[in-house]
C-alpha cells in the first residue's frame, strides 16, 4: 500500500547553535524533498545565515502567512517571519532574541498542525535555556506542546537509536525529586505509550523491558523498595493489559540485553538512566520523538552544540533519521488525525 505524502513543518532550531546549518543540509537532499511536502518556518535572517555557513542555496517558495501556504514538487515552502529584526544573534550564546525566535517558530508550527496545514513537526536542535529566555514557561517543549494540543494523558520523550527505543517515567526534573515521582501509574503509562508508538512505527508486538530505579534493581529490597512496591506491580498491570512488558531489571545491565536484541524498548525511570546508554550506543544517529501528541514531533538526539556552531561540521544523520521516522509516522496516521484547535 502506498502511504499518502505527508506535509511536515520544519524548524531550524536555535539560531545560535548548529540547528540551522543541519536543517539546511537536510532540506538540500532531493530524496527528502521527494518524501514529504516541507514547510520551513523561519526568520529569513536565520535561513540566510545557515545557507552562508553551508554554502547551500535552497530552491524555495516564500510565503508570509499560513493562509498562503502551498507546496510545489521538489521545492521547500518557506513561511518567512520577522522575529529577529534583521539582526543575527551571536553564535554560541543563549540570548532572549535567539530563544524568542525558536519559541515563536515552535508556536507557528503548532498553529500549522492545528489548521491542518502540516501532519507532523521536525525540528533541528533547540536549547532549553534559550527557549525559557524567549518565553517557554513549561518544563520543556514537550510539555508546552502537550498544553497547546490540550493533551490530558501521559506524554513522554522517546529516544531511539537504530531499532531500540526508550521511554521514561520522569524527564527534565532534578534528580532529588525523581524517587517521589515514580508511581505505578507513571510506570504503566510509560510502557503503554512506547508500546503504542512502536506499533504505529510498524512493530506488531513490541517487547518492553522495564528498568529498576535503584542499583541492582533494589537487590531484593536491601537497596530500596521502589522495585517491589511500585515498579513490579506496574509491570504486572501492563501484562494484564496484554502488553509484553518484563522487569524490573537492573539499570546497569538492561541495555546490554536490549542492545543484543532481546527487547524493542526500555522504560527508564529518569532522564540520564536511559540517555547515557542510548547516546553511547549511537549518538550521531540518535532520534528524539515526542510521544503522546496527536501528530509525530521529532528531532535529533544531539543538542545545539554551541561550541561548533557556524563551522558547518555538525553531523546530520540523527536529524535525517528523525525526518525518516517523522515522515513515515505522519503518512501512516494522516487520515485519522484530529487535532484540537
Amino acid at each position: 500500500m502506498t502511504l499518502p505524502r505527508p506535509s511536515l513543518a520544519v524548524l531550524l532550531g536555535d539560531p545560535a547553535g548548529v540547528g540551522p546549518e543541519m536543517a539546511v543540509k537536510l532540506l538540500a537532499r532531493q530524496e527528502n524533498r521527494d518524501t514529504a511536502n516541507l514547510l520551513l518556518i523561519t526568520d529569513p535572517v536565520m535561513l540566510a545565515d545557515a545557507q552562508r555557513i553551508t554554502g547551500i542555496t535552497l530552491d524555495t517558495l516564500v510565503v508570509t502567512d499560513l493562509a498562503q501556504v502551498r507546496f510545489e514538487p521538489g521545492r521547500v515552502t518557506v513561511l518567512a517571519q520577522d522575529w529577529l529584526n534583521g539582526q543575527s544573534p551571536p553564535l554560541g550564546e543563549c540570548t532572549v532574541e535567539a530563544g524568542r525566535a525558536s519559541f515563536l517558530a515552535m508556536e507557528t508550527a503548532l498553529a500549522a498542525v492545528k489548521r491542518g496545514v502540516c501532519d507532523g513537526i521536525l525540528f533541528a536542535p533547540l536549547n532549553k535555556h534559550s527557549l525559557r529566555l524567549g518565553g517557554l514557561t513549561e518544563e520543556d517543549e514537550l510539555r508546552h506542546m502537550q498544553e497547546s494540543f490540550k493533551v490530558a494523558g501521559f506524554v513522554c520523550e522517546f529516544n531511539i537509536t537504530q531499532n531500540l527505543w526508550t521511554s521514561r517515567v520522569t524527564s527534565h526534573v532534578p534528580i532529588r525529586e525523581v524517587a517521589d515521582l515514580i508511581t505505578r501509574e507513571g510506570v504503566c503509562e510509560a510502557v503503554k505509550i512506547v508500546d503504542a508508538a512502536l506499533r504505529q512505527a510498524g512493530i506488531a508486538k513490541p517487547r518492553v523491558a522495564v528498568s529498576g530505579l535503584n542499583p541492582h534493581a533494589g537487590d531484593g529490597g536491601s537497596i530500596g523498595m521502589e522495585e517491589i512496591e511500585v515498579i513490579a506491580p506496574a509491570v504486572k498491570q501492563a501484562q494484564a493489559m496484554g502488553l509484553d512488558a518484563r522487569g524490573p531489571y537492573s539499570p546497569d545491565t538492561v541495555f546490554i540485553a536490549a542492545r543484543r536484541g532481546d527487547f524493542d524498548a526500555v522504560v527508564s525511570m529518569y532522564h540520564d538512566q536511559g540517555q547515557i546508554a542510548m547516546k553511547l550506543m549511537g549518538f550521531d544517529q540518535g532520534v528524539t520523538l515526542h510521544g503522546g501528541l496527536p501528530v509525530p514531533v521529532a528531532t535529533s538526539a544531539s543538542g545545539s552544540a554551541f561550541d561548533i556552531a557556524g563551522k558547518g561540521i555538525a553531523n546530520i544523520e540523527g536529524l535525517q533519521q528523525a525526518f525518516n521516522l517523522c515522515a513515515r509516522m505522519a503518512a501512516a496516521s494522516r487520515p485519522a488525525q484530529k487535532v484540537a484547535a
